[in-house]
């Protein structure tokens, strides 16, 4: 699928010939062929009419991301005409019992691939702070597979969430990526700004592969309905945290891929703003351009990376595996299956 980024904000497309033309500040500094273009992926930017009907003509999915990396919508054209499988959620998540078996797996399944994770690192570093933590985390993951109330679910997942970023610290073997805690809305220091914009792109990835296999992407378990929260993507990202999110900016912070002078800090007073160029200007810290650049890049090159499909006995890729796994989920909620797996990640 041809996909593309555009991370400038305050930027424009307009539609030339066969072409998307990037403006900014009134210059041309950029182009995007539509020729085999599958998704469009936009930070600030902003469409004219005609490129959203062009857009449409052509069913590109195009995702709009906030100034500050936070999902806002995506132009989409469903074509999906499975009425019995989003009837299938529906019902199967009206259940409360039902809702409650669905979310402990999740939450489940992400304290279990955490506490693996620090587990695993606490061996290469010697640190015993990190091995404790994974002690806890695997203990409430113990709790949440039981859980019968859907709020002590949540609850279990939060504090093991606090847990794990209490001793992130420890995951950074660098110096000048100085990590007190996770910010979101904004994230307030280069860490916490790789870590939020990869959730972002992931959280994505996840609900282009729930729109593919025909289900409802805003309705969850896990994550309570809210207007404009894709809460069933939020719900099956979770899994996906730590190996595809986490692993990948720690790598890359930790070899020096990026540093802490590849971002803008500024001294606000406040995050508000009232449309891009002033949103852009309260962020209190963003990767400059190059890097931004480069890091979706990076981002690319690992969810293409290969791995081996341990359900199908073949080769895919993680961006493959995200998929594959979308549809194991709906074969679950269709009674095709007894449970719904998460990935059995190996031991990274």
């Amino acid at each position: 699928m041809d996909r593309y980024y555009v991370l400038e904000p305050g930027s424009q497309l307009r539609k030339q010939g066969e072409e998307l033309i990037i403006w900014r500040k009134n210059e041309p500094i950029g182009r995007i062929p539509l020729e085999n273009l599958e998704q469009l992926v936009l930070v600030g930017t902003s469409l004219s009419g005609a490129v959203i009907q062009e857009l449409m003509r052509r069913r590109v999915e195009t995702v709009l991301l906030s100034p500050w990396g936070h999902f806002r919508g995506r132009i989409v054209v469903d074509e999906h005409k499975h009425v019995a499988r989003r009837k299938a959620q529906y019902l199967r998540f009206s259940d409360p019992k039902e809702a409650v078996r669905i979310a402990r797996r999740f939450v489940e399944a992400k304290l279990k691939n955490a506490a693996r994770f620090l587990s695993r690192r606490a061996g290469q570093y010697g640190s015993e702070g990190l091995r404790q933590a994974a002690g806890q985390i695997l203990g409430l993951a113990r709790m949440a597979a039981v859980e019968e109330d859907m709020e002590m679910v949540r609850g279990l997942e939060g504090r093991g969430a606090n847990i794990y970023f209490g001793v992130f610290q420890e995951l950074i073997r660098v110096p000048g990526f100085a990590f007190t805690g996770r910010t979101k809305r904004p994230p307030l220091d280069p860490m916490n700004a790789l870590l939020s914009f990869t959730y972002t792109l992931l959280t994505n990835e996840v609900l282009t592969a729930v729109n593919i296999v025909g289900l409802d992407p805003y309705l969850g378990t896990l994550h309570a309905e809210d207007y404009g929260r894709p809460s069933l993507a939020c719900d099956l990202v979770e899994e996906w945290r730590v190996h595809l999110g986490d692993r990948l900016v720690l790598g890359l912070v930790n070899r020096r891929a990026v540093t802490p002078e590849d971002f803008v800090w500024r001294e606000v007073a406040a995050a508000d703003g009232v449309d891009e160029e002033d949103l852009r200007s309260h962020r209190p810290v963003e990767m400059k351009p190059r890097i931004a650049r480069a890091f979706v890049d990076a981002y690319e090159r690992w969810m293409n990376s290969p791995i081996r499909c341990p359900f199908a006995n073949t080769m895919t890729t993680y961006r493959g595996i995200i998929r594959n796994q979308a549809r194991r989920f709906l074969r679950f909620l269709m009674r095709e299956t007894e449970a719904y797996e998460p990935f059995p990640w190996p031991l990274l």
